[in-house]
């Protein structure tokens, strides 16, 4: 094994030993769904026009596409036992892999940035409304950030820096802690609105879209909704690699993607149409709600049980990836643990709620970034289940031998950089130029499509694939 592709954190786990089964993965998907920007998507369905049944059948096609998404890529993760920066060097090499990792660590981080800055923006409304006279901690600023921001901030970040250190066990812990949290906090505040609306919601705001243009924009809602999930697409494998069986993935991912989706759909929908009802305004999310509670300590509850599904949100989608893709880059001088403190430094020396407040970063920047997970989730998807059946050699993922399977190139595969190319300027002209805004929901799919289609015609057939599995030089699961 080669020091410089090797550590505990990137070894294959061990199949003995494993603890993630069903309810795990579903709490993954129970914190995940119910995030405070999905919550701002599927009202914004709203408002865009499109009805109660049309809000819940986007959701349910995206739903539908997600389930088989996931599947594929949990199953790469549960059979091999290796994390994503080491699932790239399949297809893009030993050193290519370094391309994927980092453009997927390059968007967690930066999210996980913001998220942490929006949960502290809930936690200030949380002690200002507990202690009124911190008010004045936020009349000033440093670098955008008040003072009560910076405290505020400053805690989230020490809390999540503190369950990582702990490794992805605590992760799993902490998931199945805040997941049943989160599906009660939110059904009670749907319930609430529910009755403070008279028990009667309005089904649509007053200009319905109708004929082409609802089902353009119930089936771009579907796609934008898969694409919020083109990171997770890419990485599910850090955590399926702890995954007991492939049907505990199945089950997991069918209770909460299409099962649970259509709760947060119901959830978002009364939430929507009782705002709608009683002033005829679509809230942003459901903080909108809780600050309208007429009770301090069911506020302070409410808000707190928001930070908690930030936090878990935050420590699935945007912590874990950077730390494994660190951990790729640097594997003799960074384990999981301190590349995720590396990866949280850099999380606030970008100032992310400067970010957040920039419209034109978030767009370019960071939507220009996003294209790309589409083609590399194509290149990933069709060289393993496409071209080599499933089949790979664990062992050789780890070693710099020339004669080795995934050396191709001085360790880097052209044919997936050449189909990778393409598919990704496809996907940023078609997410990012005006020209082109009809099909922009659409760009995931369309570079994904593009980045299969050339793989796969490009793509070395004459070699045999072999399938080796990586227990000779795996580690236990808990380490």
């Amino acid at each position: 094994m080669s020091p410089r592709l090797y550590n505990n954190d990137l070894a294959p786990t061990a199949v003995h030993g494993r603890r993630w089964g069903s309810y795990n993965i579903f709490t993954l998907w129970a914190n995940d769904v119910h995030s405070l920007g999905n919550y701002t998507f599927a009202t914004g369905l709203f408002a865009l026009g499109l009805g109660a049944w049309q809000v819940l059948l986007a959701l349910a096609i995206g739903a539908a596409l997600l389930f088989g998404i996931l599947n594929l890529s949990g199953y790469m993760g549960q059979k091999t036992g290796i994390p994503f920066p080491v699932m790239s060097r399949i297809s893009f090499g030993v050193r290519g892999a370094q391309i994927p990792a980092l453009i997927r660590g390059a968007v967690a981080i930066a999210w996980f940035g913001i998220q942490t800055y929006l949960a502290s923006h809930v936690l200030n409304v949380l002690l200002i409304t507990l202690h009124h006279p911190l008010v004045h901690l936020t009349e000033n600023s440093f670098l955008g950030l008040s003072t009560l921001g910076w405290i505020s901030f400053g805690f989230l970040w020490c809390v999540q820096i503190g369950i990582l250190m702990y490794g992805i066990e605590m992760v799993r812990k902490y998931e199945a802690f805040a997941g049943p949290v989160i599906l009660f906090t939110l059904s009670a505040l749907a319930v609430w609105m529910f009755w403070k609306a008279g028990c009667s919601i309005s089904l649509s705001n007053n200009h319905p879209l109708t004929g082409g243009k609802m089902w353009h924009e119930i089936f771009a809602g579907a796609s934008l909704w898969v694409a919020i999930y083109g990171t997770f697409a890419l990485n599910f494998c850090d955590f399926t690699r702890s995954c007991t069986s492939k049907k505990s993935i199945t089950i997991g991912n069918f209770c909460g993607i299409p099962v649970n989706i259509m709760l947060f759909g119901t959830i978002a929908v009364v939430l929507a149409g009782a705002q709608f009802r009683i002033n005829g305004k679509v809230i942003n999310s459901p903080a909108d709600v809780v600050q309208a509670i007429p009770n301090t300590w069911f506020v302070a509850l409410a808000s707190l049980a928001l930070i908690v599904l930030t936090v878990a949100v935050n420590l699935m989608a945007n912590f874990v990836a950077p730390a494994y893709a660190l951990a790729n880059l640097f594997p003799k001088h960074l384990d999981f643990r301190r590349a995720g403190i590396v990866s949280g430094v850099i999380g606030i020396v970008i100032l992310p709620w400067n970010l957040y407040n920039n419209p034109t970063v978030v767009n370019y920047f960071l939507g220009g970034l996003g294209a790309f997970l589409g083609p590399l989730f194509g290149v990933i998807i069709a060289d393993y289940w496409l071209i080599r059946k499933g089949r790979v050699n664990v062992p050789e993922l780890y070693t710099m031998e020339t004669s080795a399977a995934y050396h191709y190139t001085r360790g880097v595969n052209l044919r997936a950089i050449a189909a990778f190319t393409p598919a990704a300027a496809a996907a940023i002209v078609c997410a990012l130029v005006p020209l082109f805004s009809a099909v922009a929901p659409f760009a995931w799919f369309i570079g994904a499509g593009i980045a299969a289609a050339v793989y796969v015609g490009v793509a070395e057939r004459n070699g045999s694939h072999e399938d080796v599995p990586g227990a000779s030089i795996a580690v236990p699961s808990v380490h």
